[in-house]
């Protein structure tokens, strides 16, 4: 089972842009999760994690990105970081097929910072890093 990302979705609501992914992932969750998790597993595919404290109201500190908190995490199902400027980035896990996993990503933003492409680009690594 090879990786894909299937679809890549940006809406605007007032000042916020909301981007949506689904990401299909040729390991099981078991094997992701730390990868989307784990400061380590960020750092290999995203962006270094200054701070990340895995569990809910834990302090996190994105490079690039900024710091906030945890504001939901189900141990290999859900890591939501929501960020001091309003930003919030979810990365929402299920079981796809027998050996893969499906990603439900959502990243809520002002500004222009972040694109599709962007968030594309990085999920091609999250597969290189999983293949």
């Amino acid at each position: 089972m090879s990786g894909s990302i299937e679809q890549g979705t940006g809406q605007s609501q007032g000042n916020t842009r909301v981007l949506h992914f689904l990401v299909r992932l040729p390991r099981p969750m078991e094997t992701v999760w730390p990868v989307l998790a784990t400061a380590e597993g960020l750092a290999g595919w995203f962006t270094e994690a200054e701070v990340l404290e895995p569990r809910l109201g834990g302090a996190v500190a994105l490079r690039g990105l900024g710091s906030g908190h945890v504001t939901a995490w189900d141990v290999e199902r859900v890591a939501e970081y929501t960020l001091e400027d309003g930003g919030r980035i979810r990365f929402h896990l299920e079981r796809d097929g027998d050996d893969g996993s499906a990603l439900r990503f959502t990243h809520e933003f002002r500004g222009e910072g972040e694109t599709e492409a962007r968030w594309r680009a990085r999920f091609e690594r999250l597969l290189e890093t999983l293949s």
